[in-house]
C-alpha cells in the first residue's frame, strides 16, 4: 500500500506541475496583455484559488488525504488579514489558499526564477529573500489592495508536539500594515510531505488534515508608539505562540 500511495503522490505532483506550466506559459501571459496591474493580480489570485480548490478535492478523491475544516464558511470569508498558521505539511499553503479567496504568501526567490513557475510566482506571491524594508513595503501593498497574507510563524514544517521558535516577522508586518491577525491551526494524523523526507513518502494510509480557527489578534489592542516597538513585537509574538501552541 505504501508503494501504491507513493505512486499516486508522484502522479499528483506531476499533474500539478503540468497544469502550473500551462498557466505560467499560456493563460497568464495572455490575460496580462489586457488587464491592469491590480486587475491582473485579482484575476491570478482567483484563478489559483479555484484551481487549488480543485487540486485539494483531487487529493481527497485519490485517497491521499482527508480534510476536516471546522468553521469552513467562516474561514472562507476571512478578508484582508494576516493569516498565521501552524505548518505540519508541504501542502498546508495549498489547502489554505484553496479555502480562502484573495490570498497570497511568501515564496523563495529561487522559485520566482524557476523557468516553469516564474510568471505564476511573480504575479501575486512575495519573495522572502529581500531586505526587511522592501518586504514591509511589498506586504503592505498587497494587504492594502485587500489581499490576505499567509505566514507560517515558525518558518519551518513541524509536528504538533514540537516546540518551535516563533519568528518576529509576523509581528513586524502586522505593525507596519496595521492589519489584524487571524490564527489557524492545521493538524495532521501523521506525517505527510514532511521536512527531510522524500515528497512521495506519504505513509500507508489516508492522512487526516484538520483545520480550525484559533481566534484573532487585533493590532489596535497594542500600543504602537515608537517607544514601545520592541516590547510590542515581543508581546505579539508571545500571543501568537499562546493561541497556536499554548
Amino acid at each position: 500500500m505504501r508503494q501504491i500511495r507513493s505512486f499516486i503522490c508522484i502522479i499528483s505532483i506531476f499533474l500539478f506541475g503540468i497544469f502550473a506550466s500551462f498557466l505560467n506559459f499560456i493563460i497568464l501571459p495572455f490575460f496580462k496583455m489586457f488587464l491592469s496591474e491590480n486587475d491582473y493580480k485579482f484575476f491570478v489570485s482567483d484563478l489559483i484559488h479555484f484551481t487549488w480548490k480543485f487540486y485539494v478535492k483531487f487529493l481527497i478523491f485519490v485517497g491521499l488525504i482527508k480534510l476536516e475544516m471546522k468553521e469552513k464558511e467562516e474561514i472562507s470569508k476571512i478578508k484582508n488579514k494576516i493569516i498565521l498558521s501552524t505548518h505540519p505539511s508541504f501542502i498546508d499553503i495549498v489547502i489554505l489558499i484553496a479555502a480562502i479567496p484573495r490570498t497570497t504568501c511568501f515564496v523563495k526567490e529561487k522559485l520566482a526564477k524557476n523557468f516553469f513557475m516564474s510568471n505564476l510566482v511573480k504575479s501575486i506571491f512575495i519573495t522572502n529573500d529581500t531586505e526587511i524594508d522592501e518586504l514591509k513595503e511589498k506586504t503592505k501593498n498587497m494587504l492594502d489592495l485587500g489581499f490576505n497574507l499567509i505566514i507560517f510563524p515558525t518558518g519551518v514544517r513541524h509536528r504538533e508536539n514540537e516546540h518551535i521558535k516563533i519568528q518576529k516577522g509576523a509581528a513586524v508586518i502586522s505593525m507596519n500594515s496595521k492589519k489584524d491577525m487571524e490564527l489557524i491551526k492545521i493538524r495532521t494524523s501523521e506525517d505527510f510531505m514532511f521536512i527531510n523526507k522524500p515528497f512521495y513518502d506519504v505513509g500507508k494510509k489516508r492522512v487526516l488534515f484538520t483545520v480550525q480557527r484559533c481566534g484573532e489578534l487585533k493590532i489596535n489592542n497594542y500600543d504602537l508608539s515608537e517607544a514601545n516597538e520592541i516590547k510590542v513585537k515581543r508581546n505579539i509574538t508571545n500571543d501568537i505562540k499562546t493561541k497556536l501552541y499554548g
